[in-house]
C-alpha cells in the first residue's frame, strides 16, 4: 500500500499516512479551498488501510488552526479510524495543542467525546 506524504502549505497541513509503520500525521493549518477534495484521498486510503492495518496505528494530530469544513473532514477520518479500532486493532490518537490554545484543546476533547478511540491530549509549549 502506498503512503501519502504531502508537504504543508499556508492553507493545507502536511500529511503523512504510512501504512508500513502505522503512522498517521496531520500537522499545520487546514483551511483548504475545498476541504472535501483535499481530504478525500486520506479517507479513501483509510478505507483500504482498514483491510490490513498495522499492529498499532499511531495518529498524531498537531493543527494550529482548522476551518469548519476541515473539522467535518477530520471527523470523517476519525470515523474510519474508529472502525479500525472497533475491529480489535490498536489505535491511539495524540492530539497536540499549544499551551494557551483553549480552542484547540476543546476541539480535541469534542472529537474524543464523539469517537471511541483512546485520545491523549498533549500540551506543547510555544
Amino acid at each position: 500500500m502506498e503512503s501519502i506524504i504531502k508537504e504543508g502549505t499556508p492553507k493545507t497541513p502536511s500529511i503523512r499516512f504510512d501504512a508500513k509503520q502505522g503512522i498517521i500525521e496531520i500537522k499545520g493549518r487546514s483551511i483548504p479551498e475545498n476541504s472535501i477534495e483535499f481530504y478525500k484521498p486520506m479517507v479513501d486510503w483509510l478505507e483500504e488501510y482498514a483491510a490490513m492495518p498495522a499492529p498499532k496505528t499511531s495518529v498524531n494530530i498537531h493543527l494550529e488552526y482548522f476551518n469548519t469544513s476541515s473539522s467535518k473532514c477530520i471527523l470523517d477520518i476519525f470515523k474510519k479510524l474508529e472502525a479500525i479500532h472497533k475491529a480489535k486493532n490498536d489505535v491511539e490518537v495524540s492530539w497536540y495543542y499549544e499551551e494557551d490554545d483553549e480552542d484547540m484543546l476543546e476541539a480535541g476533547e469534542d472529537y474524543e467525546s464523539i469517537i471511541r478511540i483512546p485520545f491523549k491530549m498533549i500540551e506543547v509549549e510555544d
